[in-house]
């Protein structure tokens, strides 16, 4: 089995009294469906929403969101858990370099492509050399302290837009807040599957809400429900050409710093979970995520990257087989060549989805405070103090640098602000505390 590129997936048959389901063992054929669609349900609503977010097409992201998860099992010879989902990390970066407006299509898409491309690009050239020199050289440039900071102030600098998204009328404003409570109501009391499809199940809920006060009460602006019934069954997905803006291309290229944490990250918890060291991968990984990154571009997508939200249905079903994955993507797919499944996900009225926004925003930059208490930052530690500091309001106050014409946004200034800052304080720390 060592010699072969491919895992021989043997079948695993006590996983139905709760055994753990290794990456190379594999449930009977019904189960492995029935665990491949949770997966696309676990994936649906970050997948869906962080494109709304950008203007981008749903279902097309959706599509190749399929196409970049069977990439990657291809790249890692399906030895890896794993799906690769529309990536938040490129919103606000996207919106920056693209001027969207935060309602319907993205007309500057391609401009953004163009920077999702160069991203995929630096991505994979970080995946070679890890692959090449191992991890260490990662873990001292980035160490929790700098990507917990990192993360935390992707949502605090996207809060703005999502206040701003909602802020046009009385209405909107409520019907935000409604949503808000939603999602809030099914995190904290639903149980079992339903809470960990919070954000998916509380838009649900709000977006009933809003079609009971808007199209039956006349309060707000109706659903238009024509786009629905007026779409194919199926179809092609509508692809998008790149435009290769030297400006953009910069922008966005330094967003392959966050997709390496989040990547690394994922395959240290599967590893931890499964009781198998899976750092050989970690390279094959990083490569596969840059050229799935790559391959959506080119097609009209978003950058992708691992998600969180199939790392929780693992822990819970603990079933890690990659053959499940194969079939999430084989699925999300088919889900790809439907435009009345792309049109009704347009229906989902902008204050719903600013008041989801809140939520996801917010849950970003809490996931970076995670970060540095999972990994028991030290912050008596002036080092990582100043830098964690310096970071979160360079990020939230869009502190921005120009070097001739070029401009770095917020985020990029405290990506790489953090990075230098870290390494330029490093051989100084000195413990007790600032004030």
């Amino acid at each position: 089995m060592a010699d072969s590129y491919f895992p021989r997936w043997r079948l695993a048959p006590g996983a139905i009294e709760g055994r753990v389901v290794g990456p190379e063992e594999r449930l009977a054929w019904p189960q492995t469906v029935a665990m491949g669609i949770q997966h696309v349900v676990a994936m649906f609503g970050s997948t869906v929403l962080a494109p709304l977010l950008m203007g981008f097409d749903p279902n097309l992201c959706i599509f190749m969101s399929g196409i970049g998860t069977l990439l990657f099992f291809l790249l890692v010879g399906g030895r890896v858990p794993s799906y690769l989902g529309s990536s938040f990390s490129f919103i606000g970066l996207v919106i920056a370099v693209t001027a969207y407006s935060g309602h319907g299509p993205n007309p500057n898409v391609a401009v953004a492509l163009g920077g999702i491309i160069a991203c995929g690009i630096v991505y994979a050239i970080i995946g070679f050399i890890v692959a090449a020199v191992g991890t260490r050289w990662i873990e001292t440039l980035m160490p929790p302290v700098v990507t917990g900071s990192i993360v935390a102030v992707i949502g605090l600098n996207l809060a703005p837009i999502a206040v701003k998204g909602v802020s046009t009328s009385t209405f909107d404003a409520w019907m935000a807040l409604v949503t808000v409570l939603c999602v809030g109501t099914v995190a904290v009391f639903a149980r079992g599957m339903v809470q960990r499809l919070l954000i998916l199940v509380g838009l649900l809920i709000a977006y009933a809400i809003y079609a009971i006060v808007a199209n039956g009460m006349g309060l707000g602006r109706p659903i238009d429900f024509s786009i629905v019934a007026n779409a194919a069954w199926f179809g092609l997905p509508n692809f998008r050409s790149p435009v290769f803006d030297p400006h953009a291309m910069t922008m966005l290229a330094p967003v392959a710093v966050i997709l390496v944490a989040e990547n690394l990250g994922h395959i240290k918890a599967v590893s931890a979970m499964t009781g198998q060291n899976l750092d050989r991968f970690i390279g094959r990984a990083f490569v596969g995520d840059g050229l799935a990154t790559i391959v959506s571009g080119f097609a009209g997508g978003t950058g992708v990257t691992t998600y969180a939200e199939n790392i929780g249905v693992m822990a819970v079903t603990k079933i890690y087989s990659t053959l499940v994955f194969v079939v999430a993507a084989v699925i999300a797919i088919v889900l790809g060549f439907s435009p009345k499944f792309g049109a009704l996900i347009e229906t989902i009225p902008g204050p719903v989805l600013g008041g989801v926004s809140i939520v996801v925003f917010g849950l970003i930059a809490v996931t970076g405070a995670r970060i540095w208490v999972t990994n028991g930052v030290d912050f008596s530690d002036n080092r990582n103090l100043i830098v964690a500091a310096v970071t979160l309001v360079l990020g939230a106050g869009d502190f921005s640098l120009k070097f001739g014409g070029f401009a770095l946004g917020g985020i990029g200034t405290a990506t790489f602000g953090a990075i230098l800052l870290y390494a330029f304080l490093r051989r100084e720390a000195v413990r007790g505390p600032v004030l």
